[in-house]
């Protein structure tokens, strides 16, 4: 692993679109890996900056998010489709045709599971962002999901319905479902770039770096890519 201490989440925010920034660079047709949350806001925001500061198009990369939840869509204002929307495709020149999220309305979630399943093999990422659940999960694989994982349903933990409440009026209306990538489809990005922000995140980012390589923290999984890159304020990197 690489790690990068920053001052604060404006300083993490830049730095993750610098490094994502210069992947498109390097290949303007490359295939970009997203996550959505509060954490990556800075960072898309930078994004758009540097779009519209002709320093990078969208027009010919294609991304896959990481997660939906199950039963919102695009007609929803809290689906990942509509953040994606509303804090990157809508603001640069993406090709909503290029982007892909799973399909959180499928009348049959196992089926859209296999489907997105085999849309990432034919979509091999040239870089995946990521963020860090405070119980240590990545996407939505919370602990004790297998390493050998590929996009699946997922029964939220109590602390992810936690810490995504902040994102919904009312916690009661965080959904307790969602779609998610697997572990090992995760692993099968060249590049991965964890951005984590916050001392409420400082245990979970000691486990995933100095803690023992198990489910029961998924993130440690990254001790074993060849390329992981993680940009951490300094409350969140205060335990290393």
């Amino acid at each position: 692993m690489k790690i990068l201490i920053t001052k604060d989440y404006e300083e993490m925010s830049r730095k993750g679109a610098l490094l994502i920034s210069q992947t498109i660079k390097d290949n303007p047709c490359a295939v970009l890996g997203l996550a959505t949350g509060s954490t990556a806001i800075g960072t898309y925001a930078e994004l758009v900056k540097m779009y519209k500061n002709g320093e990078i198009s969208f027009k010919n990369v294609k991304t896959v998010n990481l997660d939906e939840y199950i039963g919102l869509g695009e007609e929803s204002t809290q689906s990942y489709v509509t953040f994606m929307r509303e804090n990157l495709f809508n603001l640069v020149d993406a090709d909503l045709k290029n982007t892909h999220l799973p399909n959180g309305t499928s009348d049959n979630a196992e089926e859209e599971c296999k489907r997105y399943s085999s849309l990432l093999c034919g979509l091999p990422r040239d870089i995946q962002l990521l963020g860090l659940g405070s119980n240590g999960h990545i996407g939505f694989n919370e602990p004790l999901t297998s390493f050998n994982s590929k996009t699946h349903v997922v029964e939220l933990a109590e602390s992810t319905v936690k810490d995504n409440s902040r994102l919904f009026a009312n916690a009661e209306d965080v959904p307790r479902r969602a779609i998610t990538m697997g572990i090992s489809e995760i692993m099968a990005a060249k590049r991965i770039l964890m951005l984590v922000s916050g001392a409420n995140k400082a245990k979970a980012v000691y486990n995933t770096v100095k803690g023992q390589i198990s489910e029961n923290c998924p993130a440690s999984i990254l001790q074993r890519h060849d390329d992981a890159v993680l940009v951490l304020d300094e409350a969140a990197a205060s335990l290393l």
